[in-house]
This record gives structure tokens, sequence and C-alpha cells, in this order.
């Protein structure tokens, strides 16, 4: 089974970052290991992490661009590769229903693209706007509407 860098972060994610009755956190080597026994590849589990590290390190930095609120988004070329119609009309709804700030999206956008992956379909898109909403102060309203997004659509579609 091929797994991907988004399999490895939503792993991470589920199992370290949503329990909020862990206490402390497991250290990065830790984390490495236990990925690399439950069977995802060396390289994946680098670029997920390297992925978190870009995710902080944009969250630290802020994004040098603070689009107007009221501005359009037109897509790139490459952006329209990573983000077909359907991604691009949900992030515009999630705009639209106040989940999303434009830095937010941009962020969210940012992180895709860092997947290097063409094949992230809605779904997928869901879990990283989920991820950086949970890395977002002050975002924890926002953060609960996704997770009930996600998991609802999940317990959906295992009956």
């Amino acid at each position: 089974m091929k797994e991907s860098v988004l399999d490895v972060l939503m792993y991470l994610f589920e199992n370290y970052y949503m329990d909020e009755e862990i206490e402390g956190r497991p250290d990065r080597e830790s984390l490495q290991v236990e990925l690399l026994e439950a069977g995802f590849p060396p390289s994946e589990v680098n670029k997920a992490f390297d992925w978190l590290d870009g995710l902080a390190s944009q969250r630290e930095a802020g994004l040098p661009i603070h689009p107007a609120a009221h501005s359009i988004r037109l897509y790139t070329d490459r952006e329209m590769e990573f983000l077909d119609l359907e991604s691009r009309g949900f992030l515009m709804f999630l705009e639209q229903m106040g989940i999303l700030t434009p830095t937010s999206r941009e962020l969210i956008i940012d992180r895709v693209l860092a997947l290097d992956a063409n094949d992230v379909d809605i779904e997928q898109l869901k879990w990283v706007v989920l991820m950086v909403l949970f890395n977002e102060p002050g975002q924890e309203a926002a953060y609960a509407w996704m997770e009930d997004l996600v998991y609802d659509n999940v317990a959906g579609t295992l009956h």
C-alpha cells in the first residue's frame, strides 16, 4: 500500500494532536520511530515532518500578503493542478461562511502545494483545513466546525 505524506499527517493528527487527554507530546524522534514501526515509509515520514515545520514557520512568520477581505482569489496554473474546481469552490464556501479568513485560505493553499501531490481530493483538503485551523490561534470555533464536518463525513462513509 502506498502511503502518502497526508496519510502520515492524518495519523499524527488523529493520534497525538486531537487527543486532549495526552499529557506531554512525544518528541519528534519517538514519533518517527512509531511511524516507521506502523509501516510508513521513511521518505514520507520525513516529508510529513518537513510539512509540519513549514506550517509552524508560516504561522510564526505570518504570511507576507494580507488579502483584502472582499477580494476575489485568482488561482495560478500550478495551484489549479493541485486544487480542482470542487476544492476551490469548497475553500470559497468556507471563506464565505466565515470559517476561513483570506489569510488562513492562503496558508491552506500553501500547505496543499507543500504536499506535492496532485491527487488531493476534497476529503483530504478537509483534513488540511482542519490541521491548519488547529494550529491557528483564535480559530477554535472554526476548527470545531471543521472537525464536525470531517468526522461527520467519515462516519457517513463507513455505513
